[in-house]
C-alpha cells in the first residue's frame, strides 16, 4: 500500500496563525474536519502521512470518497482526499554510523494471551484513524478491534524517524488496553514513492547496507521506546518483492537483505525495545520470487503477506494456490517456525465480490494469522466505502459480535479453472444498508487553514454563510 500522502505546506506558521485569528472573529462556530482515504494500483500502495493530523470526535465517515493506494502490478503513487504533496528535496544522509557487527537473534513470537481474535483496519494514518477505531466497532456491534494500524511517511529521513506528535496518539490508543497490538509500516528509504531508477535504488541499498542509514532507524527505535510502546509490530520495506517503492528488493536482493539485517539489529540495540519484525511482500511472483529477500529466521519475527482480490478473473482458488500464492505463504512460514499476519488485504480488481471476502475470511480462520488489518477505503473496503454493498454485508455479518473462536469454517480450494473471459465485477447496489451514518452538514464554508492550525484547534473553522443577517 501507498502512504498517504498530504498537502504541502507552503505557508509560515506565523502567517497561518495571523489567518486563523482574523478567521475566527468572522467564523460563527467550527466546522467538521474531513475524512481520508488513500489510492492504490499494484498492491495498493500505502498511506504516507507527511503531518500529524488531529481530529475532533468524528461521525463515521459517510461513504466517503476516500482515495486508495492501489495493489501490487501497477505502481501508481497514492492519493488523499486532499492535493498531493509536492516531495521535498530529500535530506541528506548524516555521517554513518559504525556497522552493527553481529545480528541479534529474534525473540521468540508468542502472542500474548487473546480473549477476541486480532484483527483491525487501516482506517487512517492518524488521530482520525484512532477515532474511527471505536467507530467501527460500533458498525460490528460491538466486537473489539485489538489492532491499530498505521504507516510513518516515507517522503523524508526525518518522517521516518517518527516525527513528533505524529505517533503520540496511537500510542496512547494502544496503552489504553494491555492486549492491544500497535502495527507500524515503517519504509526502508526515504523518497519511497518517487520513481526512483533501480540503478539509483542499487546504489541506496548498498548504502544501507554499509549502515549510512543506522541513525534514523536508531532514532525511531528510541521514540517508540519513549513512548512507551515497545511493543510495537514493524513491517519493515513491505511489498520489496515489487516495483512501487524505493526500498524495492528486485535491484540487488543480497544487498536488500544486509540492508535489512543492519535496520532490525541497529532497532534492537535500543535498551527496552520488544519489536517484533513483520517480512510482508505481496501475494504472488509480482518482479521478483519474495523468497529470494528473505532475510533470515534470526532477524524476522513475523511472515506477513499483502493480499488483494488481484488481478481481474483470478478466483480465490488461484490465489491460494499460484506460485508464491497463499499456501507457498503458509507452507514457508512453517516449515521456518513464523506466525503469519496479513496486514493489507481487501477487494480490488474483481469489484464487490462477496466470495472474495467470505473465503478470504474462512481462510484466516483456518490458518489462524497473528493479525489481520483489513484496508478500509475505496475500492478495498467494507465500513468507508460505499461501492462494496454485497462483501461490506458479509464482512459485517462474520465479524460481529466475534469472541475467540472463529465463526466461518474453513474450505479447501476446489481445483482451478484457466479464466477463459474476464467477469464483469457485479454492478452496484443503489441502496446500500451498510454504509457507515451521515455526517451532519454544517450551514457554512470550511476555510482551508493547512493541517498544523488545524491540528492544534481540533478541526476545521469554516465562515458562516448567514453571519451578517439581522435575524439571529
Amino acid at each position: 500500500m501507498a502512504p498517504q500522502q498530504r498537502r504541502a505546506r507552503s505557508r509560515r506558521l506565523a502567517v497561518v496563525a495571523a489567518a486563523v485569528a482574523a478567521s475566527a472573529a468572522l467564523a460563527s462556530g467550527p466546522g467538521f474536519a474531513a475524512g481520508a482515504g488513500v489510492v492504490r494500483v499494484a498492491d495498493p500502495p500505502a498511506p504516507t502521512p507527511t503531518v500529524p493530523t488531529a481530529a475532533a470526535t468524528l461521525p463515521a465517515p459517510a461513504e466517503p470518497g476516500p482515495v486508495v493506494p492501489v495493489p501490487g502490478a501497477t505502481p501508481a503513487a497514492p492519493v488523499t482526499p486532499e492535493t498531493p504533496v509536492t516531495p521535498e528535496t530529500p535530506v541528506t544522509p548524516e555521517t554513518p554510523v559504525a556497522p552493527a557487527e553481529t545480528v541479534t537473534p529474534s525473540a521468540p513470537a508468542v502472542p500474548a494471551a487473546q480473549s477476541a481474535p486480532a484483527f483491525g483496519a487501516y482506517l487512517d494514518y492518524g488521530a482520525r484513524g484512532v477515532a474511527r477505531i471505536a467507530q467501527l466497532s460500533e458498525w460490528l456491534d460491538g466486537t473489539e478491534l485489538r489492532v491499530g494500524h498505521t504507516y510513518l511517511p516515507g517522503d523524508l529521513w526525518h518522517n521516518i524517524e517518527g516525527p513528533p506528535g505524529f505517533l503520540d496518539v496511537w500510542a496512547d490508543w494502544r496503552l489504553e488496553k494491555d492486549d492491544r497490538m500497535l502495527v507500524l509500516n515503517v519504509p526502508m528509504m526515504e523518497r519511497n514513492e518517487e520513481g526512483v531508477s533501480d540503478e539509483e535504488v542499487r546504489g541506496l541499498l548498498r548504502q544501507g547496507a554499509a549502515g549510512e542509514f543506522d541513525h534514523h532507524f536508531r532514532a525511531l527505535a528510541e521514540r517508540l521506546v519513549a513512548l512507551k510502546v515497545p511493543d510495537t509490530v514493524i513491517v519493515l520495506g513491505w511489498e520489496m518483492n515489487g516495483i512501487t517503492y524505493t526500498h524495492r528488493c528486485g535491484p540487488d536482493p543480497e544487498a536488500w537483505k544486509k540492508y535489512w539485517n543492519r535496520i532490525v539489529s541497529t532497532m534492537r540495540s535500543v535498551p527496552g525495545q520488544k519489536f517484533r519484525f513483520d517480512f510482508t511482500p505481496t501475494r504472488g511472483k509480482d518482479a521478483v520470487p519474495w523468497t529470494e529477500c528473505y532475510p533470515g529466521d534470526d532477524t524476522v519475527d513475523i511472515l506477513g503477506m499483502d493480499s488483494y482480490d488481484q488481478p481481474t478473473g483470478l478466483s480465490f482458488d488461484e490465489q491460494v494456490k499460484e506460485p508464491y500464492g497463499l499456501q507457498a505463504h503458509v507452507d514457508f512460514a512453517k516449515i521456518h517456525g513464523k506466525p503469519i499476519s496479513y496486514p493489507e488485504w481487501g477487494l480490488f480488481r474483481n469489484g464487490d465480490n462477496a466470495e472474495y471476502m467470505r473465503r478470504m475470511l474462512a481462510w484466516m480462520d483456518e490458518h489462524k494469522p497473528l493479525y489481520n488489518t483489513v484496508t478500509d477505503y475505496c475500492p478495498h473496503g467494507v465500513w468507508q466505502c460505499g461501492q462494496n454493498p454485497q462483501a461490506s454485508a458479509v464482512y459485517r455479518s462474520l465479524m460481529s459480535g466475534r469472541t475467540d473462536e472463529p465463526s466461518t469454517p474453513p474450505t479447501s480450494p476446489a481445483p482451478s479453472v484457466e479464466p477463459s473471459v474476464e467477469p464483469s465485477p457485479p454492478a452496484p447496489s443503489t441502496d446500500p444498508t451498510t454504509e457507515p451514518p451521515v455526517e451532519p452538514t454544517v450551514n457554512c464554508t470550511p476555510m482551508d487553514l493547512g493541517d498544523w492550525v488545524e491540528y492544534w484547534i481540533g478541526g476545521k473553522l469554516c465562515f458562516r454563510l448567514d453571519w451578517w443577517s439581522d435575524d439571529e
